[in-house]
């Protein structure tokens, strides 16, 4: 993976090997992939196995193919997704997601050949008529499988841990009025 930056003395973009970090998920890019997961109605746990898969959430990858960004668009998808800066990590995860969506629908939610389509297109999985024989996209869809069940066990046990550990049984509770007259409850 590449990244790239702007030469201090010229100006210009220049693409460097990027060393390996750990992936970096502010607040905020949460709250963000959360909302556009939200809108387009995709798994937030597929949108971020893509971009970990993709970019290690390094929004300034750029790959050897020239794909772009957190969501590694390439040029063309960026534009068929209304992408017009695939750097900027907003528009960047809106088309990436708009394309997750894209093939969701056209695979009817067949992750797997939704996953392969993100990598090699949808043609070379309809060519195929499945996952296409490319070790580069059979790895691709094993390792974002890997990230899929990871990200799905850790927000299973987000959820278990916000909910309470012990819960009392609701029982039933009986009014009445004794014979001296005054008022008394029990269970039954």
């Amino acid at each position: 993976m590449t990244v790239v930056r702007a030469d201090a003395r010229t100006g210009r973009l220049v693409r460097s090997a990027a060393e390996p970090r750990a992936a970096q998920v502010t607040p905020e890019l949460a709250q963000l992939i959360d909302r556009i997961a939200a809108e387009h109605g995709v798994e937030r746990a597929l949108v971020d196995s893509v971009i970990l898969t993709e970019s290690n959430y390094n929004p300034s990858a750029v790959s050897p193919k020239g794909a772009i960004g957190l969501m590694q668009l390439i040029p063309s998808t960026a534009k068929r997704f209304g992408v017009t800066d695939a750097f900027n990590v907003a528009e960047n995860i809106q088309g990436g997601v708009r394309y997750l969506r894209f093939l969701l629908d056209y695979f009817q939610n067949d992750y797997p050949k939704t996953i392969a389509a993100y990598n090699a297109g949808e043609a070379a999985v309809d060519r195929f008529h499945g996952i296409p024989p490319y070790a580069e996209t059979r790895n691709y869809v094993s390792t974002v499988a890997q990230n899929l069940k990871a990200a799905r066990a850790k927000q299973e046990t987000k959820t278990a841990s916000a909910a309470p550990l012990h819960r009392e049984p609701v029982k039933t509770v009986i009014a009445f009025t004794g014979a001296d007259g005054k008022l008394y409850y029990r269970t039954p």
